[in-house]
């Protein structure tokens, strides 16, 4: 499928979908690509685990992608293992820069601080295009609630040559909730200190009273957006 195509289908499912709950979306997502071709990203941040509970209601041996940087906190780490085990999921992925891009780019790991579009492109962009190879489509977990570039995304959306799908997209914070209550779901470790929207350590901060949750990435920086969700996977 080419980028042409894969905007015509995408903007046919979005009509489709558009009112869908996340399951249905996920099946449909399912039904449409096949699990061998259909991919999670999942950062198992502070919300993810909704996501992938719905997620695994549904198939939970659809492929997860989780892009390890480097600079992910221990508790994000230990997160991912709590909930792989808690939910049943069957294929999660966790997937690295490349070592000799690192040792190029960033040898004394300072690129966060001088160039931050940089240290994203080598550590999750690059790493995210390279995991997606072998998939048509792909899932991910942003909601228009959040705000900034994603406060009027679409269900369904063509990604360069792929499908991607965005089943939380109208999906609001007490919903969320009611899924973590509902299942029992174990919050990210760092929520209780104060953590909103966890990214890597040097680029997140605690979100402080009457901030919107992602105001603790990039404190202080124009920057929203790590680059997955702002760059063509292909």
């Amino acid at each position: 499928m080419d980028e042409t195509a894969a905007a015509k289908k995408a903007a046919t499912l979005d009509e489709a979908l558009h009112r869908a709950t996340p399951s249905e979306v996920i099946e449909g997502a399912l039904r449409i690509v096949g699990r061998e071709r259909l991919a999670v990203v999942s950062s198992f941040g502070t919300e993810s685990a909704a996501l992938l509970k719905v997620m695994a209601d549904v198939d939970p041996a659809i492929p997860v992608i989780f892009l390890d940087t480097g600079w992910l906190f221990e508790e994000t780490l230990a997160y991912r293992d709590t909930l792989i085990e808690k939910l049943g999921l069957r294929d999660v992925r966790s997937i690295k820069p490349l070592e000799e891009t690192l040792h190029r780019e960033d040898p004394d790991k300072e690129l966060w601080f001088s160039d931050p579009d940089a240290c994203c492109r080598i550590r999750k962009v690059e790493p995210l295009q390279r995991a997606l190879a072998p998939f048509d489509a792909w899932i991910s977990g942003r909601k228009r609630f959040q705000g900034g570039l994603r406060a009027a995304m679409p269900m369904v959306e063509a990604d360069g040559v792929r499908l991607k799908f965005n089943p939380f997209a109208t999906i609001s914070p007490a919903e969320i909730e009611a899924i973590y209550a509902g299942a029992k779901l174990p919050p990210h470790p760092l929520v209780a200190s104060g953590f909103r929207s966890m990214g890597c350590m040097p680029c997140t901060s605690r979100t402080l009273p009457g901030e919107d949750g992602r105001d603790g990435r990039w404190r202080g920086r124009s920057k929203t957006e790590c680059g997955i969700h702002t760059v063509t996977t292909g």
